[in-house]
């Protein structure tokens, strides 16, 4: 299985810049289109997104803060594009409904909902550039989402009608608080799906899957190898 923070430890596409400390004056919308690719989605190519390549030189959007977040979101994981290719092809489960794309990184499965016909998408991260470039993506790809720069798993449900989380169960901490916060939200009556590609911390006893696809995922490398990923909703549900 292919661990999605190992992956970034050790096989991170960048030039070798060194962190530098940033100003406050710092544009992460600015970087992000500045360097990054806006390139197609390989399971969905009439998506773009910006994509980080050899010389995207990531590192300096983190400066020299050690806790800044690892940029996840410029690379293509298996969980975000099984649930982004499940939700193209079958727009029902989201057209006319409140939808909240927990964790949403590049914006990729919000932005398919949105053209699915959602009424409305919330696409919430932690981080502040994933929002960035969510944002961007967004507008690349013609579409409006209601950006969240916030952690929700410690607060109540959302007023939405489904949650679709791509890629939350790569940690074991992450997975115990995205489960509860998931499990809350489907004893609320909201309808939960998750794509992930089986790693380790995935509680596949409390999920039921409901379909399988062969995606690409950058565990395997940025020559985008593809692995078995699935779509679950909670079992029981």
């Amino acid at each position: 299985m292919h661990d999605k923070t190992e992956s970034m430890t050790s096989s991170s596409v960048d030039d070798g810049a060194q962190p530098q400390k940033r100003t406050s004056s710092f544009d992460a919308s600015a970087f992000i289109a500045r360097n990054l690719r806006l390139l197609p989605v390989p399971v969905l190519e009439n998506i773009r997104l910006h994509t980080a390549h050899s010389g995207s030189r990531l590192s300096r959007l983190g400066g020299a803060d050690p806790e800044a977040p690892a940029p996840y979101w410029a690379y293509g994981w298996a969980g975000g594009a099984v649930l982004a290719r499940h939700v193209a092809e079958n727009p029902h489960l989201v057209h006319g409904r409140r939808v909240l794309d927990l964790g949403t990184g590049s914006g990729i499965v919000a932005i398919i909902a949105a053209r699915a016909g959602a009424t409305s998408v919330v696409a919430a991260d932690i981080d502040g550039n994933a929002i960035a470039a969510a944002r961007l993506n967004a507008a690349a790809n013609d579409v409006e989402l209601d950006l969240i720069h916030a952690d929700l798993l410690d607060g109540p449900p959302p007023a939405v009608d489904i949650v679709l989380a791509g890629d939350l169960f790569y940690d074991e901490a992450l997975a115990k608080r995205a489960l509860t916060f998931l499990e809350a939200c489907r004893a609320a009556g909201i309808d939960v799906l998750i794509g992930d590609p089986y790693r380790v911390p995935l509680p596949t006893e409390k999920l039921r899957c409901i379909a399988e696809y062969s995606v690409p995922d950058f565990g395997l490398g940025s020559d985008g190898g593809e692995v078995r990923a699935g779509v679950f909703s909670l079992a029981g549900s």
